[in-house]
Parts: C-alpha cells; structure tokens; sequence
C-alpha cells in the first residue's frame, strides 16, 4: 500500500529528475530506449524468441519495432495479396513477438513497409500503381511500386492497419517507405493525372524543369499528398486502437533526404506526438551530423518530445554489409552524437540471426547508460547564443537537383567550422525566427537564397532590436519559389548590392578554383618577412573579424565572385584575388592581386559573406576557413555561454533544465572530420570549461556521468569553471 509519505517522496524524486516521464503520460511521452530486429523472410524458421527475449531484457529496451505488413506479412493476414513470409507457413511470428512484447511490459510498434508489392498483387489492381511517361509501371527489383495517390493508399492500407491493430494491439505505427515514389520519377498514371488536373488545373509535367510554373505546383501537391497520408493513416489508427494508437511513419534526419521523398519536415515533425528517425549512420559530415539532426527534429517537435533514431550495429554508411559487425567506437560515437543531440536510442539489427556475434555488445553500455541517466537527455532546453537558419523550401526550390552542392554544404560547413570552435548552436526553422530568436544574439544564414519577403522581414526585425546577423552566398537573392530578385531581398541590411546575372554562382559550386581573398590593406598590420618595393605600409591593428592572421595578407579561398554596389559607411575587410594558374609553378603568380570585389562586408551588427567560405570549408576542410567563419560568430555574438580549452576535436552541446546546467561532450579526435571507419578511440584532457550559469543556477556542486565523478566549480562573475581530467569517448558535465 503506497502511503503518503512514498507519493511525496516520489513526488519530490520526480521534481529532482525534470526529464523524467511520468507514469501517468502516454506511452509515446515515457518510452526513452528501443531495439528493432529487422526480420527478414527466413527469420520464421530461425527466430530464437527466448535469445531475443533476454537480449531487450539486457539491453534495457522500453519499445520494440516488429515487422508486421507491407511488402511482406509476417502474420496471416485475411488479405490474399498481401504477401507471406516465403517460410512463414501458417506462423504468426509477428504476433508471438508482440504478445512476448506485451507479457515483459514493451511497447510495440508495429513496422510497415508499404510502398511496392509482389506480382500479382500488380496483376489483381494494376490501376494503384505508379506509371511512368510511356506508361510502363515502376518496378523496385522484383517488386512493384505503389501509387500514391492510388486506392492503395486510401482504402487498403488503412484496412490492413486497422486488422493489425484488431489482432494484436500495438501501441503504435511505423512505416518504412510511407511517402511512395520519390522526386526524382514522376508518376503518370490516371490516379495521379486526375488528381493533379483537379487540383492544378494542368497536366502533369512531362520533364523535371524547375522554371516552369507547373513543376513547381506539382512539387507542391505531392508534398500536400504526403501530409494527407500521414493524417489519413493517424485517423484510421485511432479509429481502430483509439486516441493514442498513433502511426508515425519514418522520416530521415536529412533535410535533402526528406526533400527527395516529399517529406515536409515542418508540417510532419509539428503535427507528431513522436518523431522516429530512420537516419542509421553518418554521411559527409562527421559524427557532430547526428546532434544537429537531433536539435534540429526537437526545434519542430518540441523538446518535451521523444525522437528515437535506428542506429545501425550493422556495417552501414561508406559501404553497407548488412550482416557484419559495425566496429563498437564507429557505432557507439553516432549513438552518443544523438544522445547530445537529443536523440533517444534505439539499436537496430538486419535479421534475427548472425553469425558475426561481435554486434550483439555494441549497444549494451550505452543503453544501460542511457537508462541510467536519461532524465538528464530528454525535456531539456538547448543553451546557446547562436541560431543556423534553415529552409527546406530553400533546399527544394534554391537547391532543385543540386542542393547537396548549394544548399547542405554551406550549412554543415558553417555548423562544423561552430564545431571546430566550440561554438554552442542550434538550428533555427526560417519560419521560427521570431519564435525563437528571443534567447539569441546572431543568426547565421548560410547561403539561404530563396527567402519570402516575410522571411527577409523577419531577419530585418531580428536586427532591428539589436542583434547580429550573418549571412553568406547570395542568401536572399532569390523568391520563396526560386525566382531570381533583381537585388539581394535583404540588400539594405547587408549594405550590398547585386549587380551580376543570378545563377552563375552555381556554376563554380562544385569546384575548387585556385582563387585567394586579400586581407584589405588600409586594415594591415606591421609584417614581418620579406618585403617589396610596392608593399602598402603598416596602418594598424586588424579588427577582430581577422584575428589569428597577422602574419598573413592572403587567405585561400577556392570559390568566385563578383562586383557589388556597396552602400557608404560600410567597411570591406576582404576583397577577391582572380584565379592564377596553379601549374607549372613558374606561372603561379597572381596576374591581379588587388581588386575591388568584396569577400566580406561588414554594416554596423551586419556580416555579409558573398565568399562562400562556409561552402568551400565543407568542401576542402581547411582550418583558415574554419577560423574566419568562427571570428565572426565571436564577433557576431560576446555572449557565448560556453569557453573550452584543450587539445583534440570534440563536439559540445549545453542544455538546460530547471536548477542545472548539462554540457555533453563527445569526442571526435579518432577521425575528425574524415570519412574514414573510426575502430578506435585517442583520449583527450584536460579541458578546461567555463560556462555561463543562466538564471536559477547556483552552481554549488558538478557531476561526471560517464566517469561517475564529481567536481567543485570555481564560480565568479556568474561563471562556473571547471576541469574535466579526460574523455575517451563522450562525457556528460553537469552543473547543479
């Protein structure tokens, strides 16, 4: 019997442990840890149940992902064309796994996959599949693809859904492959032409063309179609399972990803009650990747919001072995990356037998140390002073077929230059400047092109109370739909003005161009070195922008520019140097070594870098990219909450709760920035620390988590500082 003095003391642990979910909340807001084993057809006759049993047991899972339907029925489903297991026989291995599920006390969440299916499922209704121009249907290997906009969509799988839901109860939905075809086919059949001719009053497009009017629309209608789905799916699930019986889908931590699936990241991440996260393993950017995914769902979802992400113990990423072991430090650094980011776990296995037994301990630690201490990673605020702006109607309609190139490298190059800083930031949605730029003092806009003129009035309102902004490429050159402006639309705010032929600066956006940009004479400061006859004299001391490059008048740069109309009053620390052949070296000499073309611009609180510094750091990695894009968010922002001195690369996110401060910190000194297999860990410490103790804070006493130790900060002028003596993998600091 629970007698008063246990509520109240349970009342008072609860309220010492903010990120603790209460009993009494739904089961998407209280289930932090999951495990999925991706059954494959075999699986039925090799499935060790009891293992599998022990193994969520060990590995402290609170929820389960289960191959239910789709592509393939892992029960025996009343519907003769959705297709069996090929060794399934009369087994229902789906629902023997979620009713063992069930009796341990995990949630289940039944997987989908659901967007092709066998032959003679096309056979029986080849009017529900997608068509191309010649009206031959999309195979995907030996499957076919479903159409979107087909009954398939809206009348079976709402059915197949509702008897899962009839037999077994899961808590929940995921699916796959929900969003159907991608952006890069188009689907001609006569569901998708009567649809489109309703809803456009135009026939489909015949060809991928970004300036015309009707491609645009038809991108438009199929992200609309997308978000029809996903409430579709939700009302027939709640129908069926009632209010909390939710289908989420699956969506990736790209942006681009998202974008070539139809995927509109805001209106599907603002609408759900979960966020589940099929974002496995790195891609271009290091490991820092997987934090900013997390911040970056959580400021759509809200960070009172669960998003557990499938994190591969398989070889995935460069090179994908599904069955063999991904190395524990590769694997278990992109669950620590996801842990700062506030990602919760979730491990993921390709079958439910391996004969590479080696991946069956990679998740084991960090689960039991998520659970150990997971009140401190979720229902947390991030701390920072800096915001990265972001659009994904910036990635569709700036970006188009190339957004890898235009879009995503100057943002992960500005992001991993912060990084490389540690610089504490947060990625701002374009929409949510108001919303949240409050608690900033810089927003960051790399090369967001295509902005509405309500987004330019929002940036222009964010600068107006005082606060810095800093913008790179041709960020705001373009319309929301990709239309080129006649001039920049924030052009009164950087002090600049276009003057060239938009679209060119895509051009050179893939290369490396032997360009330079000189550091302004009038701002040179005494040399040392050789000189000659012409050398302009010494005039002082550079500004803060350009610390670190005293001994140098040069930086490389690597892109192209153009002349621009500048305002008075404003001050050009760099100016562009023409490209000069590289070989053979007795020509490498600059034909043009001072030109008036500005690198950098500098108005008041205003930074704007039409060099695309933030692109070409993305690109080549060279750290005097990375040091002038961090001088300027030093420049930009005083108030960085965070100083951390040391040697090695880390990533570090802080957050706050109430009462307490969290610093995460995860270590990338193994394999930096380089797409290389990380296979072990390099130790790194001391680091000194030094944070900035918000409102509320006292700052009395400091813990370790991973090496379960504890500190006393040094604290003064409302700083708290402390000395962490060494992190090998990741570390949590926290300040209470």
């Amino acid at each position: 019997m629970t007698t008063r003095r246990d509520f109240l003391a349970a009342t008072a642990a609860l309220a010492a442990f903010p990120g603790v979910a209460s009993a009494a909340e739904p089961w998407y807001r209280r289930t932090y840890r999951w495990g999925q084993t991706n059954i494959t057809e075999k699986d039925p006759v090799r499935y060790d149940l009891p293992w599998w049993r022990d193994f969520w047991k060990r590995t402290r899972v609170q929820g389960v992902i289960i191959n239910a339907g789709g592509i393939v029925a892992y029960y025996p489903s009343k519907y003769p064309l959705q297709h069996r297991a090929e060794f399934l026989g009369d087994r229902d291995l789906y629902g023997e796994l979620a009713k063992a599920a069930h009796d341990d006390g995990i949630v289940v969440v039944a997987r989908m996959d659901s967007n092709r299916t066998a032959e003679d499922f096309f056979k029986a209704h080849p009017d529900w599949f997608a068509r191309d121009s010649s009206g031959n249907p999309y195979r995907a290997s030996d499957k076919y693809v479903t159409c979107v906009n087909s009954p398939y969509y809206d009348e079976y799988l709402p059915s197949v859904l509702t008897e899962i839901i009839q037999r077994s109860h899961p808590e929940g939905f995921a699916d796959n492959s929900w969003s159907g075809l991608a952006r890069d086919s188009i689907c001609y059949c006569d569901n998708c032409a009567r649809k489109f001719q309703d809803k456009a009053s135009a026939a489909i497009p015949r060809k991928r063309d970004w300036s015309d009017p009707v491609y645009r629309r038809w991108i438009e209608w199929n992200y609309e179609r997308r978000v029809e789905v996903w409430d579709l799916n939700n009302r027939a699930t709640k129908a069926a399972g009632g209010p909390d019986c939710l289908w989420f889908g699956m969506n990736s931590g790209s942006v681009s990803a998202q974008s070539r699936s139809f995927r509109d990241c805001k209106a599907i991440f603002e609408r759900a009650e979960m966020a589940f996260l099929d974002h496995q393993s790195r891609g271009a950017d290091g490991f820092e990747e997987n934090a900013n995914t997390g911040k970056l769902v959580h400021g759509l979802l809200g960070w009172d919001k669960l998003a557990p992400e499938s994190m591969a113990m398989y070889q995935a990423g460069r090179g994908t072995f599904r069955v063999s072991s991904k190395p524990a430090a590769e694997a278990r650094l992109w669950m620590y990356e996801g842990f700062a980011g506030g990602i919760q776990p979730w491990w993921h296995h390709i079958g439910a037998y391996h004969e590479d037994r080696r991946m069956y301990q990679t998740a084991e630690p960090a689960m039991k140390w998520y659970e150990a201490n997971q009140q401190y990673m979720a229902n947390r605020r991030p701390m920072a002073s800096v915001g990265v702006v972001w659009s994904q109607r910036n990635t569709d309609f700036y970006g188009q077929d190339r957004a890898a190139e235009l879009v995503d490298a100057p943002y992960r190059g500005f992001t991993a230059s912060l990084v490389r800083a540690r610089i504490p930031h947060v990625p701002i949605h374009i929409d949510h400047i108001d919303r949240d730029g409050a608690e900033l003092q810089a927003l960051i806009l790399p090369n967001l092109a295509a902005m509405s003129d309500a987004q330019c009035d929002a940036v222009r309102k964010f600068a107006a109370s005082g606060k810095a902004v800093i913008a790179t490429g041709v960020t705001s050159l373009y319309n929301q739909d990709g239309d080129a402006r006649a001039d920049f639309g924030l052009a009164d705010l950087f002090g600049a003005h276009f003057t060239g032929k938009a679209g060119a600066e895509k051009e050179s956006a893939s290369q490396t161009l032997h360009t330079y940009l000189r550091l302004s004479p009038e701002l040179r400061a005494k040399v040392s070195g050789p000189h000659t006859p012409d050398e302009p004299g010494a005039t002082g001391q550079r500004p803060a922008v350009l610390r670190g490059f005293d001994e140098t008048d040069i930086l490389p740069f690597g892109g192209t520019l153009t002349a621009l109309k500048l305002d008075s009053g404003v001050t050009v620390p760099l100016t562009f140097v023409p490209p000069f052949p590289i070989l053979p070296p007795e020509t490498s000499w600059m034909r043009q070594p001072v030109t008036d073309i500005p690198g950098l611009v500098l108005k008041g609180k205003v930074a704007y870098l039409p060099a695309d510094i933030d692109r070409q750091y993305a690109r080549n990695n060279l750290p005097d990219h990375a040091a002038l894009l961090a001088n300027l968010v030093r420049w930009a922002s005083p108030g960085i909450p965070l100083q951390a001195e040391g040697h090695g690369m880390f990533d570090c996110n802080l957050y706050t709760q109430p009462g307490r401060v969290i610093a995460h910190v995860v270590n990338l000194t193994a394999t930096g920035r380089m797409p290389v297999t990380d296979e072990d860990l390099v130790p790194i410490g001391p680091l000194k620390f030094a944070v900035r103790l918000p409102p509320g804070v006292r700052a009395r006493g400091a813990r370790l988590l991973v090496s379960k130790s504890t500190l006393t900060p040094a604290v003064a002028d409302a700083w708290a500082r402390v000395t962490i003596p060494s992190v090998l993998d990741h570390e949590v600091l926290v300040i209470e």
